[in-house]
Parts: structure tokens; sequence; C-alpha cells
């Protein structure tokens, strides 16, 4: 299971969210393992859009250069990008950003690495996690808040936390995570999150799965990024993930409810849809998602009426 919500790939690691993801559960079905792969040069790339409801819109494209790659979780390279913004009522602005990159595993531990810099300040994601059934992540993450004001005065939000597996038998399992993000300003949020999986037909790849959060901020308003004194959301949903051909599908569909400090309970929905190629030793590989949800994010402006899209397709080729 990985709690963040990452797609790493060989030569092309997943652009940090700042925690807006709720966490990803355990997989109903092992994924098959990857063939050894020798290790050699790779190159390749990724195009992420965003948008909601409110008008914000964020486009990123970067060029991944590996060059050690022996697999996701053996490779070093760097990443260059250029990101695009249109925060809701303001105009367009446009970064460069360059991250390092780099992965690797020694016994029971992994770690990720995507550490790099705006030009202005650090930014990226670390994370370090065992492979054993009681699963154990750390993760710190750190990116530029996407709204008029967090671009024109450089507020920032780093996010550290820890995650855990708790595996009650062969089709239930609990997972929890904690962790603590600091704004640029006076604003800490504290985040509590957990979800509960259970596996209907593991032959199926299908499970149901009830999703939990809730966080507080310290300072609620303090800039115009969303904020409120607490939030909370339980969240229903029903997964498929299957393996065909080598080739990974997943379907996550989940209708729930949520509430903040300013607001009574209202729906809370959510969908998501991924696909991504066999993870062996073959030439290309490639990565695709869409999510939809109506819980607010960083950009929102209100959290009455609002939805938020995301799409991301990455491709890479080992030489």
């Amino acid at each position: 299971m990985k709690i963040l919500a990452m797609l790493w790939l060989p030569a092309l690691t997943a652009l940090p969210a700042v925690a807006q993801e709720a966490p990803a559960p355990t997989p109903p079905v092992p994924a098959p393992a990857p063939s050894a792969a020798p290790s050699r040069p790779a190159v390749g790339t990724e195009i992420f859009y965003a948008s909601d409801s409110d008008g914000t819109e964020v486009v990123r494209a970067a060029l991944n250069v590996d060059l050690r790659n022996a697999g996701e979780n053996d490779h070093i390279g760097f990443s260059l990008e250029k990101a695009w913004y249109h925060p809701a009522n303001s105009g367009d602005e446009s970064r460069e950003r360059a991250f390092v990159t780099a992965a690797g595993e020694r016994g029971k531990w992994q770690w990720h690495a995507r550490v790099g810099t705006d030009g202005d300040n650090v930014i990226g994601s670390m994370s370090l996690n065992d492979t054993r059934p009681l699963r154990k992540e750390f993760f710190v993450e750190r990116d530029i808040v996407e709204t008029r004001q967090g671009l024109q005065r450089g507020i920032y939000a780093t996010f550290l936390g820890a995650a855990l597996d708790l595996p009650a038998d062969d089709r239930n399992t609990f997972t929890a995570l904690a962790g603590v993000q600091k704004f640029t300003g006076d604003n800490v949020r504290l985040h509590l999150r957990g979800s509960y999986i259970h596996i209907l037909k593991r032959d199926l790849g299908l499970s149901v799965q009830l999703r939990g959060r809730y966080f507080t901020n310290s300072d609620p308003r303090e800039f115009d990024y969303y904020s409120p004194r607490w939030f909370a959301e339980m969240l229903p949903v029903v997964q498929v993930r299957r393996f065909i051909g080598g080739w990974e599908l997943l379907g996550v569909g989940g209708i729930g409810a949520q509430r903040d400090s300013n607001s009574e309970w209202r729906q809370s929905r959510f969908a998501q849809f991924r696909v991504r190629s066999p993870m062996r030793a073959s030439k290309w590989s490639m990565n695709g998602a869409l999510t939809y949800t109506n819980t607010p994010a960083f950009t929102a402006t209100s959290d009455s009426g609002y939805s938020y899209l995301q799409v991301s397709l990455g491709i890479s080729r080992r030489f």
C-alpha cells in the first residue's frame, strides 16, 4: 500500500499534491512481481492538469531523466518542470521548477525522494517505508500554495507525517495517518486520516472501504486558501483493482458526507480511474489517472457547490 497519493514510476515520479488527497488504501489484490530489470538510463515526460469550479487552473509539464534506472525502487536522475497557474479571479503566472529524483531500498526498507526548487524556495517530497505486513511510512512534502496570494506572497505548505497499516486478517485491514502541516505565516494544520478495507472478491480485486479524515487550523482564513477552523469527512467507497496482461486498472467511487466549521453536513463525492503499464523489464512504460471530488482543496474560495478535477498522463522510455 502507498499511503501517500503518489504514482511512483521509473523515470517518472508523480508531482506532489501537498497532501490534498485522502490516503490510498491497501490494494485488494497483490501486484504481480516485476521482472528483474538491468540498470539503464531513462527519459520520460508527464503532463498534469487540474481545474476547479471556482476557475482555478494548473498545468505542469515535466521532462524526467534517469541517469540510472533499475525499476521504480532503484533509480537516480533529475526532473525539469514548467508550471502554469491561473488562480481564481487573477491573472496567469508561470514558474520553472527543477528536482533531483532518486529511489532505493535496503533490506525491508524503501525510500523515494524528489527534492528541488522553484527558484524561490525548497520544494518536493521524501518518503521512507518498510515492506512488512505492519507497514510503516514516514514522509515530508513541501510546495507552494496555488492561490492568488500563495503565488504573489510566496506562501508554502510543509507537511510532515507518518502512516501505518494494521492488517486484522487476510480480508480486513485498517490504516491510520497523522501529520502536521505548517504554512507560511502562523497557521498550523493538524491531520488525522484513516480507513477500513474489507476485501469482497479477491479474484476480482473488489473491496469496500470506509475512509475518514479530520483536520484543524490554528489560524483559520489567514490567507486566501481554504482553511476553516476544522473539517471532517466520512466516505464509503467501492474499489476495483485488476491486473490484465500486467496492466494495472483501478476504479474507485464513493458518496459520503462532509462538514466544516462554517457549514452543515453535505454530500461528499469521489471518483478515480487509473491505468499503469506492466512494471517489468521493458523499454516503454506509462501511467494515467483521472480524479474527481467535491471536497474543497486549497484553491476553494467557498465550500458550497465546489468541484475539483485532476488529470495526469505520463510516459517514459528506458534505453
